[in-house]
């Protein structure tokens, strides 16, 4: 699998997410789009979405609701596509948008692996290929970004570091769709900084890759130290999202 076709499979992903075209993330222009969430979306996307916006790095895609579309557009036509996913700007866009109910929820960046730039890295520990049978009894506080206890389901494939027989560090993925595996990624406190989260993530992702899927890695904007593991990992930012859901969702989010 090529860089090429990593970036096209997580284009082709998006717009199934969204209801927008693949092409319209290479556009120099913004586009808008209905919003519509297709059969094959991301499983961890949940209605309702007010509003969603997504840059590749060229433009913005502006995924709307009808009656936040207008909104929408003057705001991606009012700044630079990059200043959209960034603040003071991101009041303007909340400020309209709470009159009509509506408030900013979620940030993150993305980030895809870069196949001539995919290292060789070793873990100090011992490392081992789990699957789901292997999960059963990891659901616990500690392990909470590697597998989900809510999608169990979904979680395919990890690589876990042992000291002895103690589990150390864990990088689980899950099948959120059905042609690209997200990686997240646990470290016990005591066993940081020793490099096991690159090394397990890199391992993981090419064992993902290995079995014709496409791993992705995503976190906010201000975890540094997430960041920083996926591109020691072999990752590079590929893409980012801004999504906006009614206000009342935020507001027990916040609770």
């Amino acid at each position: 699998m090529t860089n090429k076709e990593i970036l096209e499979t997580a284009m082709r992903q998006s717009a199934e997410d969204n209801g927008c075209r693949a092409e319209d993330f290479l556009s120099d222009k913004n586009v808008v789009v209905p919003f519509r969430l297709g059969k094959s979306a991301r499983k961890y996307y949940k209605e309702p979405i007010t509003c969603n916006f997504i840059s590749y790095g060229s433009n913005v895609v502006a995924a709307t609701s009808e009656n936040t579309a207008e909104i929408a557009r003057e705001y991606i036509e009012k700044f630079e596509f990059y200043h959209c996913f960034e603040t003071p700007n991101m009041h303007w866009l909340n400020e309209r948008l709470e009159k009509l109910g509506h408030r900013v929820c979620f940030m993150a960046e993305y980030f895809l692996p870069n196949i001539d730039r995919m290292p060789e890295l070793e873990c100090a520990y011992e490392t081992r290929i789990l699957g789901p049978e292997d999960f059963k009894e990891l659901y616990l506080p500690q392990w909470s970004n590697a597998l989900c206890s809510d999608r169990k389901e979904l979680d395919v494939l990890g690589v876990g570091a042992y000291d002895g027989d103690k589990l150390v560090g864990f990088v689980g993925s899950s099948a959120d769709c059905d042609d690209m595996w997200q990686i997240g990624v646990d470290v016990l406190h005591e066993y940081r900084r020793g490099g096991i989260a690159s090394a397990l993530t890199n391992k993981l992702a090419k064992e993902i890759l290995s079995r014709g899927k496409v791993p992705f890695y995503c976190c906010a904007w201000s975890n540094i130290r997430s960041a920083k593991n996926a591109i020691r990992s072999g990752f590079a930012p590929a893409w980012v999202e801004m999504t906006a859901k009614p206000a009342q969702i935020v507001n027990d989010m916040n609770k």
